[in-house]
């Protein structure tokens, strides 16, 4: 299958009714703001639409949950944000400004130095994400080498000092220790020592929970917690869990199918609902104490991203609009746009 252009790869649209693209954002107080990304993947199936038109703002010690089911896009949105998109795939096109500077438009040295140092990430099973070969202390001095340039010693000793600072008992004894001798609750905190180590300005976690126990999940969540609010860190929480989004973050992002479909404040997500798919999310969790005879269910199935509906990608599944006969649902997809105040919605009801 023939690829467009690399030269084309990284254009943006035209700016439409005078909005900033090709412009840093203009209030400092704005550290992260994506601007229509598009990343797609080339297979001998056709083209995977993974993430095609995200906006998302993030500002300076803000939490920000970002959430959906499985294969919505999440996860490529944030290795987009770190430049970790690998072939087959592509950054077609959008605009990734992090503290006025586009990271689509460094160079891979310069990236390198922002990876892992101003933006980091936590990645989804930590167990296979660390190097099987080398000890807990050469992978996490490994990031001062690189960023610091300091010594192997001073890099070890460092090291040390995450390991006390994200909660892991006996460090000396688990600064020797590979990563197949560690339980999945301390992988989890050497991965997220091995992030905040450069103490960055960002912090990307994907799915950092996920195949922990509960009472380990409740540990790794107030660590979290505790190093925003020493550190002042914003972080980027990918999740489809809503109980996680609601004691973490302050601001929510609902993906579906490559877009993000609403976005607001966590306050008003759960009280007020707009969106179809959100409001299905949130009425197919179970709630302690409550006794129903069944659970709410969202008809259908998730579109494949390599055929996508032409118009709103929910409408397939969409009860409100059977409700409400509406046809131009299937016709033409409807943009992210502002009902209220800092809540903004991707649907032709509003």
């Amino acid at each position: 299958m023939s690829q467009p252009p690399h030269s084309a790869a990284l254009q943006s649209p035209p700016s439409e009714g005078g909005d900033l693209r090709g412009l840093p954002p203009a209030d400092p107080d704005v550290l992260l703001d994506i601007r229509d990304l598009r990343t797609y993947f080339y297979t001998l199936d056709g083209i995977v639409k993974a993430v095609d038109g995200v906006d998302l703002v993030v500002r300076r010690g803000e939490v920000v949950g970002l959430v959906g089911e499985s294969g919505c896009g999440k996860s490529v949105t944030s290795l987009t944000i770190m430049r970790l998109i690998a072939h087959p795939g592509r950054i077609e096109s959008g605009e990734i400004w992090f503290d006025n500077v586009n990271l689509l438009d460094l160079p891979i040295k310069q990236m390198t130095d922002i990876r892992g140092n101003r933006v980091s990430m936590i990645f989804q099973q930590p167990t296979s994400c660390l190097n099987p070969v080398y000890n807990t202390a050469y992978q996490l001095s490994e990031v001062y080498r690189i960023h610091d340039k300091v010594s192997q010693k001073v890099g070890r000793k460092k090291a040390l000092d995450l390991l006390k600072q994200v909660g892991i008992p006996d460090p000396e004894r688990r600064l020797k220790s590979f990563p197949h001798e560690l339980s999945g609750g301390m992988a989890q905190r050497v991965m997220i020592g091995m992030a905040i180590a450069c103490v960055p300005e960002l912090l990307i976690a994907d799915e950092p929970t996920t195949a922990l126990d509960v009472t380990v999940q409740a540990q790794i969540l107030d660590l979290m917690r505790d190093l925003q609010a020493r550190l002042g860190t914003a972080i980027i929480l990918i999740t489809h869990d809503l109980g996680v989004v609601a004691e973490m973050a302050s601001r929510v992002a609902v993906m579906y199918a490559g877009q993000i479909v609403e976005e607001t404040d966590i306050h008003t997500l759960f009280r007020s609902p707009k969106h179809p798919y959100t409001v299905g999310l949130i009425g197919s969790v179970p709630v302690l104490g409550q006794i129903k005879d069944e659970l709410y269910t969202i008809p259908g199935n998730v579109p494949s991203c390599i055929d996508l509906p032409e118009g709103c990608r929910f409408a397939p599944r969409c009860r409100a609009r059977l409700d409400r006969d509406l046809t131009v649902c299937l016709e033409k997809n409807r943009e992210l746009r502002e009902i209220a105040p800092g809540h903004k919605v991707r649907c032709w009801l509003y």
